[in-house]
């Protein structure tokens, strides 16, 4: 099993490795810090290097268990040993919309306080996230991004945690997906800003005022009590 060091060090822009299975321009690392495609969150990009020979990292998938690594080209071996380098540019932008999505809850939760996410999508330029909303108007636009700019405005620390899974169960409020339940692990993984947590295998910045002025680009109805909001940070 690949150990997914991102997880506790959303940081970490480069780190070796051992390949461990490999399958034409596919590869398994023992080890690894690009993120995996998944929970709304693109995978990251970047290379493993082999001594002075480099090879692009195009995509990052979870397949049977296995997370494997997309590369540019075949040439890598079982038992080779490589350097992976994060496209870090790429990567914080993304660590910054994702967190901006969690703050973005926070704000539509405090008039909403029964509202969950039905769906979301993290992206470089724009992102979006759904309620379960009845109504979506302008002047609720407006408070919902004046009140997640408070937030970022407020520094707080964006603190990731962990908890064995039968104590995560206990905190409702961990849990703000519709209809979605976390993947079978002994332990969820959460994230902790100011009051509010929530449950993310994602990767997330260390303090709000990081994330930049939240814009809500546009708005979408979804239907009679799904609300789109689309949004990015600048």
């Amino acid at each position: 099993m690949t150990e997914l060091l991102y997880l506790n060090d959303c940081y970490l822009k480069e780190f070796n490795a051992k390949v461990i299975e490999a399958q034409g321009n596919r590869v398994v690392l023992d080890r690894t810090a690009f993120y995996v495609l998944g929970g709304g969150q693109p995978a990251d990009t970047g290379k493993l290097l082999r001594s002075n020979e480099e090879f692009r990292v195009l995509n990052v998938r979870r397949e049977a268990g296995r997370v494997w690594h997309e590369l540019d080209r075949e040439g890598l071996q079982a038992g080779d040993e490589v350097k992976g380098i994060i496209d870090w540019e790429r990567r914080y932008k993304l660590m910054r919309m994702h967190t901006a999505a969690h703050i973005l809850t926070m704000a539509v939760q405090e008039l909403f306080p029964n509202a969950l996410v039905t769906g979301g999508q993290i992206d470089l330029e724009e992102s979006r996230d759904d309620y379960n909303l009845p109504e979506l108007n302008e002047e609720i636009v407006k408070k919902i991004e004046e009140k997640a700019n408070e937030i970022v405005s407020a520094a707080l620390p964006v603190e990731i945690k962990e908890l064995p899974r039968e104590e995560a169960f206990k905190i409702p409020q961990l849990f703000k997906l519709r209809d979605v339940l976390p993947p079978s692990l002994p332990k969820i993984r959460f994230t902790r800003i100011g009051n509010d947590v929530n449950a993310c295998g994602g990767t997330h910045v260390k303090n709000t005022k990081e994330v930049g002025r939240i814009k809500i680009t546009r708005t979408k109805s979804k239907g009679k009590d799904n609300k789109r909001i689309y949004f990015t940070v600048e």
